[in-house]
């Protein structure tokens, strides 16, 4: 039996980094921003912007910040826009996070992770295994972000080309 937590504080965006970078989380949730030059997260806007502009429906609530909302065949989809399949777990955790949360909302819809430049569509649901993960998940979280400095850096292959490289390792 998973517990159900309280997530206002918790965003897709940390539950897309828990699974990357644990320090990238504490970082993130403690407002201390990337840099803002970062060529990477150009390039992650401009994919954002100029992917799917006719399905282009944003939809924003405290946490989220979802890419695409459509409704196919008289169910609710939503989708969230990757440029690459790289962090495919991260991503399709981001999404469930979504799902349970439009769920909490009596909102019940399915996910699609897009990846344009790959052109993939890869279809999401949340399943009770995945709410228990994706709890967990938030309970990683919160300990991390309770931490009262961030966790000491690792290398890892993220690093490369990690908007917070030059805090962590300059």
């Amino acid at each position: 039996m998973c517990l159900v937590n309280n997530s206002s504080k918790i965003t897709g965006t940390l539950i897309w980094y828990y699974y990357i970078c644990h320090r990238e989380v504490w970082l993130m949730a403690h407002e201390i921003n990337p840099e803002a030059d970062n060529v990477l997260l150009d390039l992650g806007r401009l994919i954002h912007e100029e992917s799917y502009p006719r399905n282009k429906k944003e939809f924003s609530a405290p946490g989220m910040k979802i890419d695409i909302i459509k409704e196919r065949d008289g169910e609710l989809i939503v989708g969230e826009i990757k440029k690459s399949s790289r962090f495919i777990d991260s991503a399709k955790m981001q999404l469930i996070y979504y799902l349970y949360r439009l769920r909490q909302m009596g909102i019940e819809a399915k996910g699609e992770l897009l990846i344009p430049k790959e052109r993939k569509r890869i279809s999401v649901e949340l399943t009770s295994e995945l709410q228990c993960m994706l709890e967990t998940t938030m309970q990683g979280i919160r300990e991390i972000t309770a931490l009262s400095a961030p966790p000491p850096p690792m290398r890892i292959p993220f690093c490369r080309s990690c908007a917070y490289a030059e805090f962590c390792w300059g």
